[in-house]
């Protein structure tokens, strides 16, 4: 079994007899204050949507979202233990890979799952992303 702690998290990147995940981790632990940030979308801050039609220029807006709601609890991405990601063509992974890898510790990057849906609740909303981190106390 492959373990990396840092801080109050420890990432088991392979657990026995599960084959180890690509740019996520299997399993992440902590302890600590737990921080559930809801989905977000590429709104700006006036709610307009940046990047109709470009996935990369929406990932990077909800990256920033979610850095903005993390902070707001106290915490950043290195806290963030699980990303949910919401996608409506499962080929926008690759950018949202891209934002994500600017935001977090590749070497040991959190959980995560990602789910093609067939629609968000906007036609022009391609990325949802939920993330949950647990703040060292």
């Amino acid at each position: 079994m492959s373990a990396m702690t840092t801080t109050h998290l420890t990432h088991l990147t392979e657990p026995p007899g599960v084959a180890p995940g690509t740019g996520y981790t299997q399993v992440v632990t902590g302890t600590g204050r737990l921080v559930q940030v809801s989905g977000q979308v590429a709104f700006d801050e006036h709610r307009n949507l940046v990047g109709v039609g470009d996935p990369k220029a929406q990932a990077r807006q909800v990256f920033e979202n979610l850095r903005r709601c993390l902070a707001a609890a106290g915490a950043d991405f290195s806290d963030v233990v699980k990303f949910t990601i919401f996608v409506t063509d499962i080929g926008y992974l690759p950018a949202i890979r891209e934002a994500r890898d600017e935001h977090v510790n590749t070497a040991c990057p959190p959980a995560s799952s990602a789910v093609q849906v067939a629609a968000l609740f906007l036609p022009e909303v391609l990325i949802e992303i939920e993330a949950l981190a647990i703040v060292q106390e």
